[in-house]
């Protein structure tokens, strides 16, 4: 009974999702954001239910060469109890451009359920055919692998400001334009910014490889780091070049049989890009007032206090809470006028920002813990904060309320616990008699000296016997990090795994390109780091020599060798089902365990 019930529920929610799904249509249009002349692209439109009578937006600046080719995916899944449905249908048009130019693309429309949904639009840019790349490059094949030439791979540090005032922000932009196939990067060297305060904008670690123009040719673009910098210095201030080596995969064509017409070897290539130094020019603020914390952008301040009545010895704390944008980690607390019958305490900082091309926004809380020692009536005069502001070039003042805090006469009994980071020195008040201190001192034995002790030579000897096991452990883990081959031998087969991961992830995505790209470096970084030889000297006959040397069967080095060329034919002649694409994981990860084993 109990199982046809869960049956019918299942049923129901077949049944009933959907129909709650299509409550959040999503209809979106996708194409590159720039092409060449002559060049075909995709334009595809998605929508996470059924539609009917897609219309297309006005293509007139486009030849439509096929489609639609459409095509639907669904999965539903139970996690913790929590069922979940999805389904997305596909619409892929083929296109070139006529003419050079940009282009905008109006939303196309569809109907689901009778209410129609209109996609986003899209911008295209349509530049002159760039010539293809040199022998470097991975399109054309060479005889001998060779260097990569400048104009199809190089890195640019970008500014997008050259002269500011001290304090404000810029922001500074690695990245890397190739038109070769890159196999990843052995080392990258980035400058310190030396005289700069600086913040790492947050970025997917997954570098994602975009279409950009540069000097009217398309480069594939992927952006290494950003970084917020703050100059804590006048004048003019260079910044280092970023130095990239890169591992490049090249073609190279060989003239011995037939059947090399068709299957061509591959190489990889070291290739060591810099990029050019700049410097920025960083001026002074003006003559700042007294009052000046350090601000430097748009900011304002608000105040609050916990209490204005109270008893002598009775802790008070005023907050500060400074929030906008521009330096905010580097804002000193504002001074606040204390009558002098106060003690006070030092003021404690916290911090909330995120880090983005805007600068840093969030805010900064200045907490003042005080207690006010005699009955009276004292006025805590408003406190100015002054920020320079770099939209207007001028300095402004922001000014909080002025509190009035009425202090009434203890009964003489009351203790107050106060817990604060430092207390400030202590000075005269408006009597001639000083806080006295209350607590109680510790007391010790008289006649009785730790000195000496059975407990001393004891603390003492295992003191010494516990400096010289961790001497021995440093020096045992600087001799195992020093030996980079043991190293790198040792964590081969985990980065391997880790790359088999990343394949598998693009399997289920459907990324077939990339699936195949993730499987080849997933071997040939396997094969370096376990027979300790660079990735840029590796190449199908090396390889199948050296597994041999290693007493690695036949068998599993002619399985190696027909997934690479499985791999590299996939590449360049796309179309395989996702069932092969499975069969040639699994085969992937088992000949990568036989070889683990069996490599001696």
């Amino acid at each position: 009974m109990l199982f046809r019930t869960l049956k019918l529920i299942a049923f129901a929610l077949f049944i009933v999702l959907p129909g709650w799904a299509a409550d959040k249509v999503t209809f979106t249009m996708e194409a590159p954001q720039v092409v060449e002349l002559g060049e075909q692209f995709r334009l595809s439109f998605s929508v996470n239910a059924n539609g009917q009578n897609l219309k297309l937006p006005d293509l007139g600046d486009f030849d439509v060469l096929m489609g639609p080719s459409t095509s639907t995916s669904s999965s539903f899944q139970i996690i913790n109890g929590v069922s979940s449905q999805s389904v997305s249908y596909a619409y892929l048009y083929v296109l070139r451009a006529k003419k050079e130019g940009r282009f905008n693309i109006n939303p196309g429309s569809i109907t689901v359920n009778g209410t129609e949904y209109k996609s986003n639009s899209q911008s295209i840019e349509v530049v002159k055919g760039s010539a293809k790349p040199s022998s470097g490059g991975v399109d054309e094949p060479t005889s001998t692998p060779g260097t990569v030439p400048k104009k199809d791979l190089f890195v640019k540090l970008i500014l997008d400001k050259r002269s500011l005032y001290k304090g404000e922000h810029l922001t500074a932009t690695i990245k890397i334009y190739s038109k070769v196939n890159l196999n990843g990067f052995e080392d990258i060297s980035i400058p310190n910014f030396e005289g700069f305060w600086s913040q790492d904008i947050q970025l997917p670690q997954q570098i994602s490889l975009q279409r950009e123009t540069f000097n009217g040719e398309i480069y594939n673009v992927g952006t290494l780091k950003k970084t917020l910098l703050f100059p804590q210095q006048t004048g003019n201030i260079p910044i280092g070049s970023v130095k990239i080596d890169c591992i490049v995969q090249q073609r190279v064509k060989k003239s011995q049989s037939m059947f090399d017409d068709f299957f061509d070897s591959f190489a990889n290539v070291k290739a060591t890009i810099i990029s050019d130094p700049v410097s920025i020019n960083v001026s002074p603020l003006p003559s700042p007032p007294a009052s000046f914390s350090g601000a430097v952008g748009k900011f304002d301040i608000r105040s609050s206090i916990t209490a204005k009545s109270v008893r002598e010895n009775d802790a008070i704390t005023i907050k500060l809470d400074v929030t906008g944008n521009g330096n905010i980690k580097l804002i000193n607390p504002p001074k606040i006028n204390f009558p002098a019958d106060f003690e006070v305490y030092d003021p404690k900082t916290n911090s909330n920002f995120a880090a983005s091309e805007q600068g840093l926004n969030g805010n900064i809380t200045f907490e003042y813990l005080f207690l006010p020692r005699f009955a009276g009536t004292y006025t805590i005069p408003a406190v100015n904060f002054v920020y320079f502001d770099t939209d207007s070039k001028r300095f402004v003042t922001k000014t909080t309320e002025e509190y009035k805090i009425k202090v009434e006469k203890g009964d003489g009994t009351r203790s107050q616990t106060v817990n604060a980071v430092a207390k400030e020195d202590l000075k005269q008040l408006g009597t001639d008699i000083r806080y006295i201190k209350t607590t109680g001192a510790p007391l010790k034995t008289k006649g009785y000296t730790f000195f000496g002790s059975f407990s001393f030579y004891l603390l003492y000897i295992g003191g010494i016997l516990s400096l010289l096991a961790i001497y021995l452990l440093n020096q045992k883990r600087i001799r195992e990090n020093a030996n980079v081959a043991r190293m790198k031998n040792k964590k081969a087969s985990k980065v391997a795994l880790r790359r088999l991961k990343e394949a598998s992830r693009h399997l289920h995505a459907g990324s077939d390109e990339k699936f195949y790209e993730s499987v080849t470096r997933a071997f040939w970084g396997y094969l370096s780091d376990k027979l300790t030889i660079p990735v840029s000297e590796l190449s199908r006959e090396k390889a199948s020599d050296e597994l041999a040397k290693h007493v690695v069967s036949a068998g599993i080095i002619e399985r190696f060798v027909q997934i690479l060329d499985t791999c590299e034919y996939a590449r360049y002649a796309p179309g395989g089902s996702s069932a092969k694409m499975k069969e040639l994981f699994e085969e992937a990860t088992e000949v990568m365990s036989v070889m683990e084993k069996e490599i001696k």
